[in-house]
């Protein structure tokens, strides 16, 4: 399962830069720049803590998208 992010637009509604969101979850700007990118899978409790900082949901946060399954006729 592959996902994407809204949160770099979701920090520009509220005008909080990498670090200003990160010091706010207690994780490193690293962190929020590689979910940004979507090279990293968070935990369901940073998930809950980012969507609540972004005041939004986590799926309004985090769009996961599944992979269709390729069907080979025989």
């Amino acid at each position: 399962m592959k996902f994407k992010t809204r949160i770099k637009e979701l920090r520009a509604r509220y005008d909080l830069t990498q670090d200003d969101l990160a010091k706010s979850v207690g994780v490193r700007r690293e962190t929020i720049l590689y979910l940004e990118k979507g090279k990293y899978n968070p935990s369901l409790m940073l998930a809950h803590q980012i969507a609540k900082t972004l005041k939004t949901s986590i799926d309004e946060v985090f769009i996961f998208e599944e992979k269709k399954a390729q069907q080979t006729n025989s």
